[in-house]
């Protein structure tokens, strides 16, 4: 007889789960309630995380960007984490500086203060890559120091070296999506990918010597017109992405998984001998994604997660010992997605 057993530990003002089908998540802690949480990375010093919400208990009318104090978050369910974006526009993709004092994010503010309209997608599930996303820095208390991109079309989805010193970023100012890198100063912008499709939310790896990535490479003809002419409305099918790694200059390029539907947001293990990202490649109903860890050569792939069916944005602490990642697990029924925070068991 095969008993899978899951248990939960109720604490006053938050909730920790243990739970015994997820062996390498321990202590498991939700650290919002309510909303759409999604993209979170931990500063440098791991005691806070930057994350987009579209919470409306909170006064977001679409993303912001807020800087969540994890001890706080973790021990009160009531807790509202300041908020670094202004209020105007759609904010996407934030990330702490290596001094933990700023916050870099894309914004769409000046293009207009009030968000970006949704686009109509006609029954088809399709991502937004507006044109007037640009990417900031801000102090904490959301006073914008600099602004790191300024030419036309879509730039964001901005990450930060481990040292501190680099930036990789996705942009369509070539006429295609694909990988930049620029210093943390925004200076020396250089294109380090070039294939046809979608290449994003690009992270370094422990060591900054490589990038790991998602990217769609559509090779049919009819592929390559959907595609095409998608962009041109600015917008993206994420149906079917894989996993790719290359060098900080774009040369050894590979692809780590040939899964099918759509493998994404994915992050170095600590080592820097895996990868954790989230797929649906198992999935028949489509919506279904669960976390997975792969080796960097494409071998042993291993299942992370299986509670709820929406589980991504995996992210490793800087000392290696928590995983922070989106769920919309304990929702209550409703279609929130909220983060947790887990210790890391290998």
């Amino acid at each position: 007889m095969n008993i899978k057993i899951v248990f939960f530990l109720v604490v006053i003002n938050t909730t920790v789960f243990a739970q015994s089908t997820e062996r390498h998540l321990k202590n498991l802690t939700m650290l919002t309630h309510g909303g759409d949480n999604a993209e979170a990375y931990f500063s440098f010093d791991g005691k806070f995380a930057s994350f987009q919400s579209n919470n409306s208990k909170w006064g977001a009318k679409c993303d912001q960007i807020f800087n969540l104090d994890i001890a706080k978050a973790s021990k009160d369910s009531l807790y509202k984490p300041k908020q670094i974006s202004s209020g105007e526009g759609r904010t996407t993709c934030s990330y702490f500086l290596k001094d933990n004092k700023h916050i870099l994010f894309a914004s769409t503010f000046k293009g207009g203060a009030d968000c970006p309209p949704v686009p109509e997608t006609k029954g088809k599930y399709l991502w937004a890559v507006y044109n007037t996303f640009d990417i900031y820095v801000a102090d904490l208390k959301g006073k914008i120091t600099k602004q790191l991109t300024n030419s036309p079309g879509y730039d964001a989805e901005a990450t930060v070296s481990p040292d501190g010193k680099k930036i990789v970023f996705t942009s369509d100012r070539s006429g295609d999506l694909e990988l930049w890198t620029m210093d943390i100063d925004g200076k020396n912008q250089k294109q380090i990918t070039f294939g046809l499709g979608y290449d994003g939310g690009a992270f370094f790896s422990p060591d900054g010597k490589r990038l790991v990535f998602r990217a769609s490479r559509p090779t049919k003809e009819e592929d390559v017109k959907e595609y095409k002419e998608l962009l041109k409305q600015g917008l993206v099918a994420p149906t079917t992405m894989d996993i790719y790694t290359c060098n900080v200059d774009g040369s050894d390029l590979k692809q780590i998984t040939f899964l099918g539907k759509a493998s994404w947001a994915p992050f170095f293990h600590p080592s820097g001998k895996k990868i954790i990202f989230s797929s649906n490649h198992h999935s028949k109903k489509g919506y279904d994604f669960q976390l997975f860890m792969i080796n960097d050569d494409g071998t042993g792939l291993e299942q992370i997660t299986n509670e709820s069916l929406f589980n991504a944005f995996p992210m490793f602490s800087p000392d290696g010992k928590k995983l922070i990642f989106s769920s919309n697990r304990n929702n209550g029924g409703t279609r929130d997605t909220n983060l947790f925070i887990a210790d890391w068991v290998d």
